[in-house]
């Protein structure tokens, strides 16, 4: 094999989940049912944030869009996790799995930057809630979300370049249900280390960048409840921080485990598990903490409820 391009494999055998057949048809109706979740929570928060005007604010207009890439981001694995589970051919043509890297860096990437967003939003409105409407404009929303994408499109197409420059000779068995870089670069028949540390710079440096904005918002909410006299005033502005906070746990920590790190130091199954977490369980999640910790969103609903016959 000469390693290039033009004469290497043109499609990867992805090899599941598990290989016990024993765990196809009740993993294919768990992870069903998952999704089914995903796309009623995620759509149902669309709806109801864009036909509620008591939900035409700052932090819901954040919190849709941060709807919109959990749906979008589930989709791009869900449906050929499904497929998975029923036939045994699980190949996947080079060109598909380059698509699937390069729409799950953008919507993860611009998730992170989103969750900062919304830390900054609730500082605001904390900490300076005489001047929220003057800051939190809908043009400065906008923008903080475009950037969000731009930012998410821009780290996305740096690790997509990389890949179109290696070789892929064989093997082409990908031990993953998904295509995703780091088992990717270990199937390069080339010298993969300036991916991988593309791969964990980019990764650390927008970790830190959005981690600073989003502790830095915190400590200054933390100051300005704190200074609260009133027990009843902190548990409830407290209150309004705590399902984003949850969020936020739970997707750098899952995510972290997958990425911030050299690829020779986790296995392949450990990978799996993680990328479960933030490519279903974090969207399945994040509607059911905003929902149910949320009076608006409660109320907002139970209004849908009531105007059924």
């Amino acid at each position: 094999m000469d390693g290039r391009n033009d004469s290497t494999i043109t499609h990867f055998i992805l090899l599941g989940l598990t290989d016990h057949l024993e765990l196809q048809v009740p993993l294919f109706f768990l992870f069903l049912g998952i999704y089914i979740i995903i796309l009623l929570g995620n759509l149902g928060m669309i709806v109801l944030i864009w036909t509620h005007l008591q939900l035409h604010t700052p932090m819901y207009f954040f919190l849709s869009n941060l709807s919109l890439i959990d749906l979008c981001y589930s989709t791009v694995f869900a449906p050929r996790l499904l497929v998975s589970f029923l036939v045994q051919s699980k190949t996947i043509s080079y060109s598909t799995c380059l698509s699937q890297i390069f729409f799950s860096a953008v919507l993860l990437t611009t998730e992170g930057f989103l969750l900062a967003a919304m830390a900054y939003d609730r500082y605001v409105a904390i900490c300076r809630p005489l001047l929220y409407t003057t800051v939190m404009t809908k043009r400065a929303c906008r923008q903080l979300v475009v950037g969000s994408y731009m930012g998410g499109l821009l780290n996305s197409l740096t690790h997509t370049c990389g890949l179109l420059g290696l070789p892929f000779c064989g093997p082409n068995l990908i031990n993953h249900y998904c295509c995703d870089i780091p088992p990717l670069l270990q199937l390069a028949c080339a010298d993969t280390h300036r991916n991988e540390t593309l791969l964990i710079a980019f990764s650390v440096v927008i970790a830190l960048f959005t981690l600073f904005i989003i502790a830095v918002s915190y400590m200054l909410i933390l100051s300005a409840i704190l200074r609260i006299q009133s027990d009843d005033g902190r548990k409830k502005t407290f209150h309004t921080c705590a399902s984003h906070l949850t969020a936020v746990t739970i997707f750098y920590g899952s995510v972290t485990f997958s990425y911030i790190q050299p690829s020779s130091s986790y296995t392949m199954e450990q990978e799996k598990i993680s990328t479960v977490f933030y490519t279903l369980v974090v969207p399945m999640l994040n509607p059911l903490i905003y929902s149910l910790r949320n009076k608006e969103v409660r109320n907002s609903f139970g209004k849908c409820i009531m105007t059924f016959p």
